[in-house]
Formats: structure tokens, C-alpha cells, sequence
């Protein structure tokens, strides 16, 4: 049995593909999910190992790292659970009109979704990696799934792309740490695929802000990550899936 690939949110978009591009090569997946789809079923049924886990309550967090610890070897973590909560809207009559949270909750959920779970699993999980490593050079992987606006920043969303960005600066922490067993490396996607309800004039706007203007798809990821994966040579490094937005 090959050492297991670690996916963080795998209910759907990248996380499924990945999950399920790696189950038909026979692959080991554990993931992990927040909300309980139809693809969970199915990636069951495919012979992953998943675990139901809310990455805002730590004593989930906690509990699911434990059961991870017990593995011997993990041969990548791929970090790609997610959340994308807007920054609250300041107004003369409201102070945070139709905001699920204040300021200071979205900054601390976003940071905890995508820098301190992370940052704990990584942490928590070195050994393991480096075991499945042995004495080869940049056998094991760590991947990050940060976003293009971590570099662009957002107006609408703050607090999220300042958590983007400090989860690809911890990239570059952890590739000095885990070097020379384990590659460290995140990957920066902006607009892969559209959702159902996006309409026509939505696409075609955000389409356009990219120099190649097309929806990239799952296997354009997927194929990055094989790269990274495969490659003996490449870690602490961001690589774009942009379609060329900072040329526009």
C-alpha cells in the first residue's frame, strides 16, 4: 500500500477532482469535508478514507489531527480547504449592514481556515512526511492552495486574500524547514471553473480580465499538482493559474 495523499475539502470543484483523479490511479486519498454532498458518497464508494471535520471548531481540528498523527507515513498534504466570506459593508444607518459577521470574526475565520489549520496540520504531520520521504530528496509534498488575489489583493474581500497571502508566505517558511525530504510549493488559481448559477454576463466579465479568456477546468490543477508531485527539484515556489490577469 502507497503511503496516503492527505486533501483538505474534498466535497467538491478541486478538492473532488483531485481526490478522484488520484483514486482512479490506485492512490491512497484521505480527505477531509465540512458539508456532506453527494460526492462524499461516491468518494466513499471509490475507497477513499474521509473525515467529517468543521475547520472553525478546534476541538474538531484537534481530534482530527490526532487520528492523523497515528498514520506512519503520508506521502503529500494538499491544502486546498476553503471559505470566501465577503468584508462587511460599512453604512451611515448600520455600521455592518448585512454582514453575517463582524470585522473582526470574518479576519479570524478567515485566517483560521486557511493559515491555522494549515499551519497545525503541517506542524503536526512533519515526521510523517519526512517517513515517507526516507533518504530521498523532495519525495514528499506539502501543496498549498492560496489564490491569484493574493498577490492583486481584493476590495471585497480583505480579509481573505490577506489569508491567502500569508498561508503562501507560510511556503515558503515550511520549504526551508522540511527541506531537503519533503517540497513545499503552493499554487495560486484565480477563475478555474464557473458555478451552475453563474450567468452569461458574469462570465464574459470575468473572462475577460484574463489574457487567455477561458474557464481552465479541474485538469489544468490537476496536472500542476502531478508536476509538483513528480518533480525532485521545485519547492518553495508559487505557481499562477491565471490565464495572464497581471499582464491585463
Amino acid at each position: 500500500m502507497t503511503s496516503p495523499i492527505i486533501i483538505t475539502g474534498v466535497g467538491k470543484r478541486i478538492g473532488y477532482a483531485l481526490a478522484k483523479h488520484f483514486l482512479a490511479q490506485g492512490q491512497q486519498v484521505i480527505g477531509t469535508y465540512r458539508s456532506h454532498y453527494a460526492s462524499i458518497d461516491e468518494l466513499n464508494a471509490l475507497g477513499a478514507t474521509l473525515y467529517p471535520c468543521d475547520f472553525y471548531d478546534d476541538t474538531q481540528v484537534r481530534s482530527l489531527i490526532d487520528e492523523l498523527a497515528k498514520l506512519p507515513q503520508i506521502r503529500a498534504i494538499i491544502h486546498n480547504a476553503s471559505d470566501w466570506l465577503p468584508d462587511p459593508v460599512l453604512t451611515k444607518n448600520e455600521p455592518f449592514k448585512s454582514a453575517t459577521f463582524a470585522p473582526s470574526q470574518v479576519l479570524q475565520r478567515m485566517m483560521q481556515v486557511h493559515v491555522s489549520v494549515p499551519y497545525q496540520l503541517n506542524l503536526a504531520l512533519e515526521a510523517q512526511l519526512r517517513a515517507a520521504a526516507g533518504d530521498e530528496i523532495g519525495a514528499s509534498d506539502v501543496i498549498h492552495i492560496t489564490d491569484y488575489v493574493a498577490e492583486k489583493g481584493s476590495q471585497k474581500h480583505i480579509a481573505y486574500a490577506a489569508s491567502k497571502a500569508a498561508l503562501h508566505n507560510m511556503t515558503l517558511s515550511f520549504a526551508a524547514k522540511f527541506a531537503p525530504e519533503v517540497k513545499v510549493n503552493s499554487i495560486a488559481p484565480a477563475m478555474i471553473l464557473f458555478n451552475a448559477g453563474d450567468d452569461v454576463a458574469y462570465q464574459q466579465k470575468t473572462l475577460a480580465k484574463a489574457l487567455l479568456p477561458k474557464e481552465a477546468g479541474n485538469e489544468e490543477i490537476i496536472d500542476l499538482v502531478e508536476y509538483l508531485l513528480n518533480s525532485r527539484y521545485v519547492s518553495g515556489r508559487c505557481h499562477n493559474v491565471d490565464g495572464g490577469r497581471h499582464l491585463k
